[in-house]
C-alpha cells in the first residue's frame, strides 16, 4: 500500500491514484502560553513567547491572538486536530485564565472551520509515549526521539508529535508499531465522531 503526502496548506490535494492510500492529515497540539507545540506531516515546530505579569488585558490578548494565528497558519487544513487537554490548576491566577482562553481560543477556531478535534488528557499522551501515565516530560521527550527517529529540540514538540501519532493510530495509520499496553491510552482519549469504529 503507498501512501501519498499531502501539500502545503493552501495548495489543493490530488485524488489518490488507484490502489493507494492518502495519510491522514493529523495535527497535534501541545498548547502553552511559553510555547505551543505543533506537529503536522511536514513535522514540529514551536511557537514561543513571553510575557510579564504587569502586562494589560490588551497586550495579554495580543499575545493570545499572535499564538492562535501562527497555530492556525502551520496547522492549515487538516483531517483531525489532537490539542493534549487542559490541566487543572488548584490556585488560579492571571496566567490560568490567560491558558484556558488560549485553548479555548485555538479550539474554537478548529471548530469553527468544521475540522474533527480530539481532547487528550496529559496522562494519555504520557502512556502511549512511555507506557506509564505518570511519566515525566523529559521521558516523554526521550521515548518520543527513540520510537520515531526524530530530533526534537523541546519536549512541547515531543509532546505533540505523540498526540499527532494517537490520532493517526485511531485511524488506522500507525506511524509505528506501538505495544498494546500503550495503545490502550486511545481509549481514554474524547474523539470526535468521524465514523471511525476502533
Amino acid at each position: 500500500m503507498t501512501l501519498t503526502e499531502t501539500p502545503a496548506p493552501g495548495m489543493t490535494t490530488p485524488l489518490p491514484a488507484a490502489g493507494t492510500t492518502r495519510l491522514h492529515r493529523v495535527a497535534g497540539l501541545d498548547i502553552s502560553l511559553t510555547g505551543t507545540g505543533i506537529a503536522t506531516i511536514g513535522g514540529t515546530t514551536r511557537v514561543p513567547t513571553a510575557g510579564r505579569r504587569a502586562d494589560s488585558l490588551a497586550e495579554r490578548d495580543t499575545r493570545l491572538k499572535y499564538i492562535t494565528g501562527r497555530v492556525l497558519e502551520e496547522v492549515g487544513t487538516v483531517d483531525l486536530v489532537c490539542v493534549e487537554g487542559p490541566v487543572s490548576y488548584q490556585q488560579p491566577g492571571g496566567s490560568t485564565w490567560d491558558r484556558a482562553g488560549l485553548w479555548w481560543r485555538i479550539v474554537s477556531s478548529f471548530i469553527g472551520r468544521e475540522m474533527p478535534v480530539a481532547v487528550i488528557p496529559p496522562t494519555s499522551r504520557a502512556k502511549y509515549a512511555t507506557g506509564r501515565g505518570n511519566a515525566r516530560k523529559t521521558a516523554v521527550l526521550d521515548a518520543a526521539q527513540q520510537r520515531y527517529g526524530a530530533i526534537l529540540p523541546t519536549d512541547d514538540e515531543a509532546d505533540a508529535l505523540i498526540l499527532r501519532a494517537m490520532g493517526l493510530d485511531w485511524l488506522g495509520q500507525a506511524l509505528v508499531s506501538v505495544p498494546d499496553g500503550y495503545r490502550a491510552a486511545l481509549g481514554g482519549v474524547r474523539w470526535p465522531d468521524m465514523g471511525v469504529n476502533r
